[in-house]
């Protein structure tokens, strides 16, 4: 620290008091000229090894110039962290956010930055540092493409903004730094030791996995250290919290009884202010944190996993159960990490999941400023497979990065329909100059085997693309070259794929008159609806029964049909407790089902609009209140007219005094359940036309 610069070296030991001095990687990251050099970084250093601080040290020195920076990360996750954490700035004149357009620090999901790189040039250009987080997502399938184009953009259109990338160790350093322009700075420094295991159930005379992962769980107790566990799927994490909850019950620490009471408490709090009595998974949940033990997964309200994801922070947890999702996203100290299951469920079958995974969930085992050491376990059934394990995972490398992009199609779509609707590509050749200067570009240019023909093939998949985006109405050829009509100019400024927006238009053509069923099953059957899950293999013949009697008939009983009967009942105000009961679903994910389905009825009414079918614009307007409130027809003026009333305290209001709320007073108002002075004063303003 004493080697920065005093202003920086203030700010920095303000927000990050526990800081006292750079550990290793962090000193050779610094003397490589990272904050002297304006060039590209790629900073790969292993997790926990203080990555954050050193984007923070680049960003800071231009902020206090003046400049701006954005801070790119995959997850909404861990934007909603990062924000907190940065907010300490903020003492210091730094106004930290979600936009440049109104921060000097913003924190953007992949998606919201690939936007800015699409159609807001000028804010575009005001960025001075780009630093990219957990920057090895560049090969995932479904995000990667999109950071990869937005910097490609971003390097046309702002050529002279820095690109700082954090990351975890990469295979193929030399071609990512290749295509980056890029100066890398490896270090293998890891400030908490990590001891990787392979245990099988042999070692313990047990058959059983879970057996084992007490035993860990043990002796963290012992050790007075909390653990993670790593399982496949969200039934899993649930079965597994039972079974070691159950286990652990008489071993709990008599002093930790009274935390873990209250952890239950706060987790059986969250639906009961949401108006609604705790689903069966609530009630699991809880039972199984009274004993320290919590899962965590989509299916949990948000709330519960926030709670869940603090107090183990606090120390107020011994374990959680979790899927795999939790390996990126937020920060949990652990000192001990689990992998019970190594294979994942995919299209072609079950499939041993790479390297990188491993690693990643690896290395939430020991956190600074929590432990002075991590152990890492994946476990086994026999020797034999432990031995091979052992082979694969700890002594393998970690796969190459490889661009995604042309294996997604949609986002070789919607790449297309960006660079045409924003003018910086008006024919095929233009297109495909853009598609070799991404990292899939350079990748095929830079292969030996693919080089030679890597032009042709690009040239087809272009074209192809170009075709399909033409027959569809999302481009159309001019004299003055390729534009995006109407329609694709409303896919390129939305965040929805491509499938959904052709398939929403085919609805728009060819429904004859309006049916709101239908039209939220079209919704659930598209690409961007978040799905509400059913929990097991229960009986699936309520929600048959529900599709049925709105005139759906389905053959396939799957997630798509759930969501769909779940939101018809949402909007007729059910809640979540019944929904679950009544169709066996993780009711939990109801809210945020129903918010998406809104903004994608809002979506489809624009899509008839430029379609020139307006006869359905009312009643569109009306389903998106009513999915984004959980109301009938009747209470939508009210809901909408009155801010923070909600769905309880409205029904309450029209069932005790009628829909005509002009003659009753404030205080008459105020007998109604969770209606306070503030409430009814706006009810009467409303309610008087005020």
């Amino acid at each position: 620290m004493e080697t920065l610069d005093h202003s920086l070296r203030e700010i920095l030991q303000g927000c990050y008091p526990h800081i006292e001095q750079l550990n290793p990687a962090q000193k050779a990251v610094l003397e490589s000229g990272y904050l002297e050099d304006n060039q590209n970084f790629i900073v790969a250093i292993p997790t926990a090894s203080g990555k954050t601080l050193l984007g923070m040290m680049a960003a800071l020195k231009t902020l206090v110039g003046g400049g701006k920076v954005v801070y790119a990360v995959p997850l909404i996750s861990i934007q909603n962290e990062k924000i907190k954490e940065f907010k300490a700035f903020e003492e210091y004149g730094i106004k930290v956010g979600r936009h440049p357009n109104s921060s000097d620090l913003s924190v953007m999901v992949f998606e919201s930055f690939d936007a800015i790189t699409r159609f807001s040039w000028n804010t575009l250009r005001e960025v001075d540092i780009l630093i990219v987080d957990e920057f090895h997502m560049i090969g995932e399938y479904s995000r990667g493409p999109t950071i990869e184009c937005a910097i490609t953009r971003s390097n046309l259109i702002n050529p002279g903004m820095r690109i700082i990338a954090l990351s975890a160790t990469l295979q193929n350093m030399e071609e990512i730094c290749g295509w980056l322009d890029a100066k890398v700075v490896e270090h293998d420094y890891r400030p908490v030791p990590l001891h990787k295991e392979i245990l099988n159930t042999e070692m313990f005379n047990t058959k059983n996995k879970n057996d084992v992962i007490v035993k860990i769980l043990e002796k963290s107790i012992e050790d007075d250290a909390q653990a993670l566990a790593f399982v496949s799927t969200r039934l899993f994490t649930e079965s597994l919290a039972k079974f070691v909850s159950g286990k652990i019950k008489r071993k709990v620490p008599r002093e930790k009884k009274k935390a873990f009471r209250e952890v239950a408490d706060k987790i059986l709090e969250v639906p009961k202010k949401k108006g609604t009595r705790p689903t069966s998974i609530c009630l699991k949940l809880a039972e199984s944190a009274e004993n320290g033990v919590a899962f965590h997964h989509a299916g949990l309200f948000n709330e519960q996993k926030e709670i869940i994801e603090d107090e183990f922070r606090l120390g107020n947890l011994l374990m959680i159960t979790a899927t795999p999702s939790l390996m990126y996203g937020v920060n949990l100290p652990s000192r001990s990490v689990v992998i019970r299951d190594y294979t994942r469920w995919t299209s072609q079958g079950p499939q041993n999941i790479p390297v990188f995974d491993y690693e990643q969930m690896s290395g939430r085992a020991g956190r600074p400023q929590y432990d002075d050491v991590g152990y890492s376990y994946l476990i086994a059934k026999t020797l034999d497979e432990a031995q091979n394990l052992q082979e694969f995972y700890v002594n393998g490398e970690v796969e190459a990065t490889n661009s995604k992009l042309i294996e997604n199609k949609d986002a070789v779509y919607r790449q297309i329909i960006a660079q045409v609707a924003s003018t910086l590509a008006k024919n095929p050749v233009e297109i495909q100059e853009f598609f070799t200067k991404t990292f899939y570009g350079y990748q095929m240019q830079h292969n030996p085997y693919m080089s030679a023909f890597a032009a042709d093939s690009l040239e087809f998949e272009i074209n192809e693309a170009v075709n399909f985006l033409m027959q569809n109405g999302i481009l159309q050829a001019t004299p003055e070259g390729l534009k995006a009509t109407a329609y694709g100019l409303l896919i390129a400024k939305s965040n929805y794929t491509v499938e959904t927006a052709v398939k929403l238009k085919e609805y728009a053509n060819q429904m004859e008159e309006l049916d709101l069923n239908q039209l939220i099953y079209q919704m659930c059957r598209t690409p961007d609806m978040p799905l509400i899950s059913f929990k097991g293999r229960k009986s699936k013949d309520p929600v048959r029964e529900k599709l049925s009697s709105k005139g759906i008939f389905a053959v396939d009983m799957r997630n798509q049909e759930a969501t769909t009967a779940s939101l018809m009942e949402w909007i007729d105000e059910r809640n979540e407790y019944e929904i679950e009961n009544a169709f066996h679903v993780y009711a939990a994910t109801t809210r945020r089902a129903a918010y998406e389905a809104s903004l994608m009825v809002k979506f489809f009414k624009n899509i008839c609009e430029v379609s020139g079918i307006y006869a359905h614009s009312r009643d569109l307007e009306i389903l998106s209140a009513r999915l984004y409130y959980g109301v009938k027809d009747e209470l939508i003026p009210l809901v909408l007219g009155v801010k923070r009333l909600g769905r309880k305290r409205a029904r309450a209001l029209v069932k005790t005094f009628g829909e005509d709320l002009r003659p009753f007073t404030e205080k008459e108002l105020q007998k109604v359940d969770g209606i306070g002075p503030k409430l009814s004063e706006a009810v009467v303003r409303f309610a008087r036309g005020e």
